[in-house]
């Protein structure tokens, strides 16, 4: 409720006191709740009560009020195992408008200056920039997977940690044909879109870091709603060896 002063013909409408408190919180909620489904790609209204702390009662008001703003998207959860009664769990996920509110790094100019660089120098010119700009993030990277140990899975593991520390929001997991490591942000989506060279650059850095040839799947830049890389459970393959697959051809 509103407090209410009649001011001579006038009527004044205060606003209740704490309510400005009140929208901050929700804010700073909804920031959260934003976060977590960044990292993690897609959670039920359940899980994001558990991680957050609140009822599930709280998170899917948060959730509505985000649904009718457009910045999360609700699908089915396709279920595992045998179906049971009662309607699927919905999964939410950030659209690619509540993305924009994360940084993007400076697309404009980095986009102008690799059309200037294509025009000057030709592909190769370009790919030697990809290439140069991924080095020092490698190097990063490999020195946190210094104590992961041979094994791809491992290694995946500890270079997704380090990819989150980064700013890619990334997470490894193990599936039947091997490994999968998802990075649910991407700084240069955008700059990615023209250069797709960039990923390549940055697949065969995967690549390299983990010790076994990888497969890029999807990735933002394409349209995709998070970059997967597929890591075939085969023998260790060769340093350089890495590939980047288009979903849609």
């Amino acid at each position: 409720m509103k407090n209410v002063v009649l001011a001579g013909s006038s009527t004044v409408v205060e606003p209740t006191p704490g309510a400005s408190a009140a929208q901050h919180h929700d804010r700073r909620t909804r920031d959260r709740v934003s976060q977590l489904l960044l990292e993690r790609g897609a959670a039920t209204a359940a899980e994001l009560a558990v991680e957050l702390g609140l009822s599930p009662a709280a998170i899917r008001k948060h959730l509505d009020a985000m649904l009718a703003d457009g910045l999360v998207e609700a699908r089915d959860r396709r279920p595992r195992g045998p179906r049971g009664r009662g309607r699927p769990a919905k999964t939410f996920a950030l659209t690619a408008t509540a993305r924009e509110t994360f940084p993007h790094f400076y697309d404009g100019i980095a986009t102008a200056a690799l059309r200037w660089i294509a025009e000057h120098g030709g592909p190769d010119a370009v790919d030697a920039f990809a290439t140069s700009q991924v080095s020092a993030l490698e190097e990063r990277c490999r020195a946190a997977l210094r104590s992961a140990g041979d094994d791809p899975m491992a290694r995946a593991e500890a270079l997704a940690r380090a990819l989150t520390a980064e700013g890619y929001a990334a997470n490894a997991t193990t599936i039947a044909t091997g490994g999968q490591l998802c990075q649910h942000h991407c700084p240069v989506a955008h700059v990615a879109a023209e250069f797709p060279q960039l990923c390549d650059a940055e697949t065969a850095v995967i690549s390299r870091l983990i010790g076994t040839h990888v497969q890029r799947l999807a990735t933002i830049a394409h349209g995709d709603g998070v970059c997967t890389t597929h890591i075939p459970g085969v023998a260790r393959a060769t340093e350089n060896t890495a590939t980047t697959v288009r979903t849609d051809t």
